[in-house]
């Protein structure tokens, strides 16, 4: 009897939207990470219209249709788009000062902003942002998404700390027993139907305020088309387009690292911008990409295409106007339960463990917490993260400039005494203000050479500096050569060199 021939193991399908149709494993996954996603996006979506000062539908709808548009517009595969907190505080006073009206047309303007801003190449300068800045800009984001759980814990009945364990304890401890059904949903479907069945009273997904029971549609901003409406929107919809496309390049990094994938950042920007004028259209009040449901569909539910994005967005829709009666129901403990064990996935303990911090620079640290505390201090992501580049750039800059030095050097010959400088190291404006005084202008020889083969000049403020190195000594009699320039560095002396004015 002939041996059976082994077969190799079937290799795992690559998680694509066409593998994901073939494969039931992989949609049921999909599918059920677009469900618990659209629960979740529920009453974030009414709180945000909350603070925007508009009607809970506004902010629904919202939530609807960039989910459903980046979907197919996005570059990042699984990341979910929606009405944010951030682009809700940034418009707020548009709502207060001028309506709903003027409302929107600022989300139009900031989708253009968006389109324009992508299609110019706005995503590469996502390469200068530090690692520190990403770790500061996730630890943020973790702790930003606790607090606001706190609001859900404060002043509430007692059986809702005891639902809050309850869902914690489940979304631990269920994927031990199943991994097939997202934790997260098991926990809501369990609270709710515990809800129910023992008429306890605490505060669900209804009080938060009320569900739309229609279908979005066209809305057209009846603003005159003048210059002084241009004045008045501009700043708030530019506000909207950088906060808009930070928060969502930045979220769209972190999904790169968890998938170990790479997705086209600019498409997503212009994406961001095309979702939000779609949004705007149908009278939803703008958003970016919401690290905290991403969290929810990629690391909680193990989404990975634009099926889960897609169909949060159509799930959410479904339950708010064809099952609003029943959404209003779930305890907000179950979504806090779900949102407090995303803060603690989000956040990077390992960042904070003691032998991390013995071993990383200060400096890398400093940036790290300059990052986290003035993102939880504003409330806004995209000051946070510029503040910590800012403060990387300072530091940065001025390690550097530490490490250039001059050394002198007494060199004889048939012309007599010569001193020769040789300086080393980056050359640029933190490091050339001290090279003026790098030199023993009283005593040198009548002759100088100032070797920058080990150099390189990276800017004016250099070039100046040299400057005043050669009419100094000139002023003294003495002859200064420049020698052992690059190409690149004798371009930009030749270039500016006499030219900038001392002071």
């Amino acid at each position: 009897m002939p041996l059976a021939t082994p077969t190799a193991a079937t290799p795992a399908l690559e998680p694509t939207v066409r593998n994901a149709f073939r494969s039931p494993r992989l949609l049921r996954t999909e599918v059920l990470g677009g469900l618990v996603v659209a629960l979740a996006l529920i009453p974030e979506a009414i709180s945000f219209s909350i603070i925007a000062g508009v009607d809970p539908r506004v902010g629904l709808f919202a939530a609807f249709t960039m989910a459903v548009s980046i979907s197919f517009l996005g570059g990042r595969p699984a990341m979910i788009s929606a009405a944010t907190g951030a682009v809700a505080l940034v418009i707020a006073p548009v709502m207060r000062d001028h309506g709903m009206d003027h409302l929107i047309a600022t989300v139009l303007l900031a989708g253009v902003l968006q389109v324009a801003l992508g299609l110019a190449g706005v995503a590469k300068l996502m390469r200068f942002i530090p690692r520190q800045v990403m770790v500061g800009f996730v630890n943020a984001l973790a702790i930003l998404i606790f607090l606001a759980q706190v609001p859900h814990m404060v002043d509430v009945p007692w059986p809702v700390y005891a639902m809050i364990a309850a869902g914690i304890a489940m979304i631990v401890g269920f994927p031990r027993i199943n991994k097939v059904i997202p934790a997260p949903l098991v926990a809501i479907v369990a609270l709710t139907g515990f809800t129910i069945l023992a008429a306890v009273n605490v505060p669900n997904v209804g009080d938060e305020g009320e569900l739309p029971d229609s279908l979005p549609s066209l809305f057209l901003p009846d603003v005159p088309l003048t210059l002084e409406t241009l004045r008045i929107l501009a700043p708030y919809a530019l506000a909207i387009a950088l906060v808009g496309l930070l928060e969502s390049l930045l979220t769209a990094k972190l999904v790169d690292d968890i998938t170990d994938t790479h997705s086209n950042k600019t498409r997503e920007a212009w994406g961001q911008g095309a979702a939000n004028v779609i949004t705007g259209f149908f009278g939803g009040m703008g958003g970016c990409a919401m690290i905290g449901q991403t969290m929810i569909n990629v690391k909680a539910s193990g989404a990975r295409t634009r099926i889960s994005t897609f169909l949060a967005g159509v799930f959410l829709l479904i339950l708010v106007v064809g099952f609003g009666d029943v959404v209003a129901l779930i305890p907000m403990a179950a979504l806090v339960a779900v949102m407090i064990m995303v803060s603690v996935g989000t956040f990077d303990w390992h960042s904070i463990r003691p032998r991390t911090l013995r071993r990383m620079p200060k400096s890398e640290t400093t940036v790290m917490i300059a990052t986290v505390v003035l993102t939880v201090a504003t409330h806004n992501l995209a000051i946070g993260v510029v503040v910590g580049v800012l403060v990387a750039m300072t530091l940065f800059a001025r390690r550097v400039a530490h490490l250039t030095e001059t050394h002198r050097e007494l060199v004889e010959d048939e012309d007599g005494p010569t001193a020769v400088y040789r300086v080393t190291g980056e050359l640029f404006f933190a490091s050339s203000n001290d090279l003026y005084t790098q030199f023993a202008y009283a005593d040198d020889p009548d002759r100088v050479v100032i070797d920058l083969s080990a150099s390189h000049v990276w800017d004016a403020s250099t070039v100046a500096a040299l400057d005043a190195i050669t009419t100094k000594y000139e002023r003294r009699g003495t002859s200064v050569e420049i020698t052992g320039l690059n190409a690149a560095s004798a371009q930009r002396h030749g270039r500016l060199s006499g030219e900038l004015p001392s002071h």
